[in-house]
């Protein structure tokens, strides 16, 4: 991630995840994302870790990766039952890349969640990075769309 930070603190047994860099530069990167792109990353409750439509903590729950070169590779996300009313679903249009990494360093968690994520501006369309508590999906692609329900 660019600007987005993550971090593990074991003193505090949890994350420290600051998005506020990336809030501060995301007026001036909405100009150059592509429409889905651009009207996800600026949702206003994206970002609000209190809300219903905020993208941390919904829990990983599938990946369908395409067949076609002109298939659209999709995430879906359930809700956490402590937080969300309903899960999220994103599509990824023109994908140029997909990388899953997994750390496999918190042995302790039985679900994937998602800690924070990143959409930036590329040529030709955006990347989205999204933060796991132990893995990293990384997506170049000419756009995306975000569907909660």
């Amino acid at each position: 991630m660019k600007y987005v930070t993550v971090d593990w603190d074991p003193e505090y047994s949890g994350f420290n995840i600051n998005p506020a860099p990336y809030l501060e530069a995301l007026p001036d990167l909405l100009t150059s994302l592509p429409p889905g792109a651009r009207g996800f990353a600026s949702e206003e409750t994206h970002y609000s870790f209190s809300s219903l439509r905020c993208v941390k903590d919904l829990q990983l729950a599938e990946i369908t990766t395409p067949v076609n070169k002109g298939d659209a590779l999709s995430i879906r996300f359930a809700p956490n039952e402590w937080k969300h009313e309903e899960g999220l679903l994103i599509r990824y249009f023109g994908v140029t890349r997909f990388q899953l990494d997994f750390k496999r360093e918190a042995d302790w968690m039985s679900d994937e969640a998602v800690l924070i994520d990143e959409i930036l501006p590329r040529d030709g369309g955006c990347s989205h990075e999204i933060e796991l508590t132990d893995s990293r999906i990384h997506i170049e692609c000419e756009d995306l769309t975000a569907i909660w329900g």
